[in-house]
């Protein structure tokens, strides 16, 4: 299960936190950037109507680096974070050079898909099995389905919760009324 804010990236909890605080000013600044986001060297503009886009899909929400930031400070809260890190820990997987491929699928499997993984993420049998199968001889598409598993669970699950979180609807809130 999750580990709770331990688990969250500094950097992106401190985004979170900066999101929150200082959408308001950036409303009124329309080129405000915020600094120390989840990649440290990257500086990220705040466009004024970033978060009525999220609202508009679950990939526009994890297109943005700020929404992204935001939704996994709102799992965290929820104690469902493992799902987003296994998600992202797909996609960085699937990017992977073939000579690592096979220990990085190990290290995802173990982490989040083996039976009492530390970050266990909820898949059926069926995919467990058939994940579980694909580790026999890993490919840049091993986890596919588990991986869209748990993307459909975030989209129709955590995603609507998120929309109707008090942080989402603070800070739409204020971009409409900017």
């Amino acid at each position: 299960m999750c580990r709770g804010l331990d688990s969250l990236p500094i950097t992106c909890l401190e985004r979170a936190k900066e999101l929150k605080a200082l959408f308001g000013s950036f409303l009124q600044k329309s080129d405000h950037c915020v600094t120390g986001q989840c990649k440290k060297t990257d500086k990220v503009r705040l466009n004024l109507d970033e978060p009525l886009k999220w609202k508009e899909s679950f990939d526009k929400l994890l297109s943005s680096q700020n929404g992204l930031c935001l939704y996994r400070a709102f799992l965290v809260s929820e104690f469902s974070e493992e799902n987003i890190a296994f998600y992202l820990a797909c996609e960085d997987y699937k990017n992977s050079k073939p000579s690592k491929m096979s220990a990085k699928a190990k290290k995802i499997y173990d982490e989040f898909i083996a039976s009492d993984a530390p970050r266990e993420v909820n898949l059926d049998h069926t995919t467990k099995a058939l994940t579980r199968a694909n580790m026999e001889k890993p490919t840049a598409s091993c986890f596919d389905l588990a991986q869209a598993k748990i993307y459909t669970l975030m989209e129709k699950d955590c995603y609507p919760r998120f929309l109707k979180s008090s942080t989402y609807l603070e800070l739409s809130r204020k971009a409409k009324t900017g």
